[in-house]
């Protein structure tokens, strides 16, 4: 039995955000946390923009596959952290269930970014920053590995 502390991360598709997310915290402190992502509607493949750039940060998605919060929870998975990081707009973030603590961090889509291949690249850089910064420095009443690590 690990004594890793399990996080999870949703969004709806498990193709973005929450890839970018569970990359950075496996980088950030992996000998610390048992970190998965997982959605609601898991799409086929993770988004080839966040493949792109995560890779500029040393981190391979390219055979990353999506996964279903559904199936995660079918196999009786628990985590002690539980962190949503659907965008405000969305209709849906799903919930996972258990006892948790529960965080919602909203960031935009790279899915729904529209223009030029070097535009949306540009944009889902932003992106992806946004949530290595939110990592790095979340602020008062959000996850922070920081703070479970006693840091």
């Amino acid at each position: 039995m690990s004594s890793k502390i399990p996080v999870l991360f949703i969004c709806q598709h498990n193709s973005g955000r929450s890839q970018i997310a569970e990359a950075y915290l496996k980088q950030l402190a992996g000998d610390h946390f048992e970190v998965e992502s997982a959605g609601l509607e898991p799409a086929e493949s993770v988004n080839p923009l966040v493949v792109a750039v995560m890779k500029e940060e040393g981190a391979d998605l390219s055979n990353k596959k999506p996964q279903s919060v559904f199936e995660l929870f079918k196999e009786g998975k628990i985590y002690s952290h539980v962190i949503t990081v659907c965008h405000d707009t969305e209709s849906q973030c799903p919930i996972f269930p258990g006892i948790t603590q529960r965080w919602h961090m909203p960031f935009p889509d790279p899915a729904g970014i529209e223009g030029k291949e070097a535009e949306k690249l540009a944009k889902v850089r932003e992106i992806r920053d946004e949530i290595k910064k939110w990592l790095l420095d979340p602020g008062e009443d959000t996850f922070s590995f920081q703070k479970i690590l006693g840091k």
